[in-house]
């Protein structure tokens, strides 16, 4: 008996473009490490657990930006805003830093009333915490002012945040002079990003060598990051009501949901993730540049996302998927490089995985 697609029920429709939305992500990430492994021009030196950690490091700022980004697009928008965001949370917060340190010349002409105020003996240590301190509630700030610009000024995500990524990025090269702002700590700032501080691993031989590797911050933000949002997107209300605005914004609101209360939160949400990832990536360079820090950060957080299976139309995604997203980026990367392929065809390829992955979506039924 031949039974009509039309009313199979939707479990006995479980298609290919169902396996790539559930494990996809993990079976490119998969497929690709160990294409990598193999192919001559790369298997020498990406098994190398210094590469490999080197991968993760590198990406880091990127997936946490990512995290909040998975729940602004299930929900039904986008960010474009978050490269230029976080120059300018990273600029604020060294400013901030370097307020408390006393810093007597400032690279964009800001003088330490601080300094007057509680004496020239504070530590480089409080500058630190206080630039850790800023960023995040910077991000939430900033995050919030997109969130009530999409819901009650009723404008429309992409022209929010493409306004948010000229306005920030204008701001911060206000503040630089077109140059960058540098931090005032020569030691302990650098060290929060630096891939020789962390959690110690035991060293161990690689061949010739005795490696002594770290778990660096940003990965173990990272990774905290990404476990706290899967938790909430999976086993909370919010994470809950964020699917049901991406999947039906009708339905949801008769269902007693407040929708602009959700979007808000989600823009807040990745308002905070950028705000942490601006003050790691800030600390990694030990400045920020008015014109270049952050430059793409939204492309690939975007990228990163959509690879991960979530759905540009929004109503589905999972956080896990959105890092093995940001983990496909980072070996693409990293295999270019190792193949001495010209960086300028970087962003060709990466634009080949998008499209793909878009496309197979596109041919999941609703």
């Amino acid at each position: 008996m031949i039974q009509d697609k039309a009313n199979t029920p939707a479990a006995a429709r479980f298609g290919w473009s169902d396996l790539f939305e559930a494990w996809g992500g993990l079976a490119a990430l998969i497929g690709l490490a160990a294409f990598c492994a193999l192919f001559p021009a790369t298997r020498e030196h990406f098994l190398n657990p210094e590469n490999i950690r080197n991968i993760i490091h590198q990406n880091a700022f990127i997936g946490i930006i990512a995290v909040g980004m998975t729940f602004v697009i299930i929900s039904g928008g986008i960010d474009l805003s978050v490269g230029s965001m976080a120059a300018l949370i990273g600029g604020l917060s060294i400013l901030a830093m370097n307020q408390v340190i006393g810093l007597t010349e400032s690279p964009v002409g800001v003088y330490p009333p601080i300094k007057y105020l509680i004496g020239a003996n504070v530590s480089e240590g409080l500058g630190v915490v206080c630039a850790c301190a800023v960023a995040p509630p910077i991000g939430v700030a900033l995050g919030l002012l997109n969130g009530v610009l999409i819901t009650k000024g009723r404008i429309a995500p992409f022209i929010v945040t493409l306004g948010g990524f000229a306005g920030y990025r204008s701001i911060i090269l206000a503040i630089a002079d077109g140059g960058e702002v540098r931090s005032g700590s020569f030691s302990l700032f650098e060290a929060v990003s630096s891939p020789r501080h962390g959690i110690p691993l035991p060293a161990f031989e690689f061949g010739e060598r005795t490696l002594e590797l770290y778990i660096t911050w940003p990965i173990i933000v990272f990774l905290l990051i990404a476990i706290v949002g899967q938790v909430a997107l999976s086993h909370t209300r919010f994470g809950r009501y964020v699917i049901a605005v991406g999947s039906n914004e009708t339905a949801a609101r008769y269902s007693a949901i407040n929708i602009d209360r959700v979007r808000m939160v989600a823009y807040a949400l990745i308002g905070l993730c950028t705000g942490v990832a601006a003050v790691l990536l800030a600390s990694r360079l030990n400045s920020v540049g008015a014109s270049n820090t952050g430059n793409l950060f939204e492309l690939d957080a975007i990228a990163a996302v959509v690879i991960g299976g979530t759905r540009m139309s929004g109503g589905r995604g999972r956080i896990w998927g959105t890092v093995c997203g940001v983990l496909i980026l980072g070996i693409i990367d990293n295999m270019l490089l190792l193949a001495e392929v010209s960086a300028y065809w970087q962003g060709l390829v990466k634009a080949g995985v998008i499209l793909l992955a878009v496309l197979l979506q596109r041919s999941r039924p609703a």
